[in-house]
């Protein structure tokens, strides 16, 4: 009888989504229906909080995780995102029942994500990651399962309410993953296994690369206010992004405390500005270069660069009292002992796409009613990690973890509106505030 139940709801259901998709599932077509959308037994529900390209891209692997998993609702703090991310994924999952949504389901502005949250099982946070720590308390707050990118924070203030909320999401036994999907791909995770068990013996020093020629720039539009430039070319605040060495060389940052099993008790570095530094390129550095001391004694040298025509490499390379590896998210891996033999090799065959795998797992989790992801404290140390290696190269000062947690250190205002004052501002030739080594503090 539930069988039978179910194939109709599922009938019904298609026939509704039919409707919506021969509209386009565009936002300005979508039904405005007062009525609850259809539901189907065993579905889970998913809300997107922050719709742009990697918003888009963790909602299509949650869809593809599990068939019952439904997006049923999104949020975002811009109309045009929000749209672009349903068409999007209409346009993909077209012949499916598992986009289902209406005008009254799509919530913009600051305030939209408490909505979007409260109609989900599941909730997937790919905003900028200054706004990480508000969602992600509000989320557990509300009892949902949390996907939330990285970084999880820019400031210090952030990593505390991650750790506060993380401690509440094990309490009520709440599955959270943290996209740092390293630890879920395969060749890095049998180098993690080789190296416990002694394959290249005690880690002594490492070298982790992030080097590129950088991301995009959105310039400002005739009639944005300052805070809505800031929030459409985030990349470029601190208060937003965090710099690269926080946004993305946080990936390879982590693989260091990953592999040697803590986190550092100081960095110390240098960076600057010396190509990408015009108007639009906003506060941050592009380039940085950190030393993490561990506690045992470990250095590990972090590059990060965002300067075209150079070197790149991303990547990260460890030496050990009896060998070394290096290994990279191109599903590559390679150990060799002190007399330069390879005593492994991966070769990638059969792996997956780690992105997915993360999806995978968490949503098999919460299928099975269990509570097996506990990633909050981990992406949490990551990014405070990055952010003391940011604080040494804007100061040119050895920053110690200690001290740093204690730091009275926020940059994330409250904010309800493209109206409210932006936490920075340009000077009048339109140049914002760069921290300068020697000069900048944190004391």
């Amino acid at each position: 009888m539930k069988k039978n139940n179910r194939t109709i709801n599922r009938r019904r259901f298609l026939e509704h989504s039919a409707k919506i998709t021969a509209a386009g599932l565009i936002m300005s077509r979508l039904p405005a229906n007062s009525k609850k959308l259809i539901s189907i037994e065993g579905e889970i529900k998913v809300a997107l909080i922050g719709c742009g390209g990697r918003g888009a891209g963790a909602a299509s692997q949650a869809i593809e995780a599990d068939p019952d998993v439904r997006l049923v609702s999104v949020a975002d703090a811009f109309g045009d995102r929000a749209e672009e991310c349903l068409k999007t994924l209409s346009e993909k999952y077209e012949t499916t029942d598992q986009i289902n949504i209406n005008r009254e389901t799509v919530f913009t502005g600051f305030d939209g994500y408490k909505n979007a949250i409260d109609m989900a099982d599941v909730v997937i946070l790919t905003t900028p990651p200054a706004f990480r720590p508000l969602h992600f308390e509000y989320a557990i707050r509300q009892n949902k399962h949390v996907f939330m990118e990285k970084p999880v924070a820019t400031d210090v203030a952030g990593i505390r309410s991650i750790l506060a909320a993380g401690k509440e999401a094990r309490r009520k036994k709440l599955n959270v993953v943290v996209g740092l999907q390293r630890h879920y791909q395969r060749n890095y995770k049998s180098v993690k296994n080789k190296i416990d068990r002694g394959k290249i013996g005690d880690i002594i020093s490492g070298q982790v690369y992030w080097n590129s020629g950088g991301v995009w720039v959105r310039p400002r539009e005739k009639g944005q206010t300052e805070l809505e430039y800031q929030m459409r070319n985030w990349y470029y605040f601190n208060w937003l992004c965090g710099d690269h060495i926080v946004e993305q060389h946080i990936h390879n940052i982590d693989v260091a405390n990953w592999f040697i099993g803590a986190t550092p008790v100081s960095a110390q570095g240098m960076g600057g500005r010396e190509v990408r530094k015009g108007k639009d390129h906003g506060q941050i550095f592009d380039h940085h270069f950190v030393e993490f001391t561990y506690p045992d004694g470990q250095v590990v040298s972090s590059q990060c660069r965002h300067q075209k025509g150079c070197m790149n490499r991303v990547e990260e390379v460890f030496q050990g009292s009896r060998g070394s590896v290096i290994v990279n998210s191109s599903h590559y891996g390679l150990m060799k002992n002190k007399r330069g033999k390879t005593v492994y090799e991966h070769d990638g065959e059969g792996d997956i796409n780690p992105y997915q795998q993360e999806h995978n797992e968490l949503f098999a989790a919460i299928k099975a009613g269990e509570y097996r992801m506990d990633d909050t404290d981990r992406g949490a140390e990551a990014t405070m990690t990055a952010i003391i290696g940011r604080m040494a190269t804007y100061s040119g000062q050895v920053i110690s973890w200690n001290e740093a947690m204690t730091m009275d250190h926020m940059l994330v205002p409250e904010l309800h509106s493209f109206n409210d004052k932006a936490p920075v501002l340009p000077d009048k030739m339109g140049n914002y505030p760069i921290p300068i080594p020697g000069v900048t503090t944190y004391r």
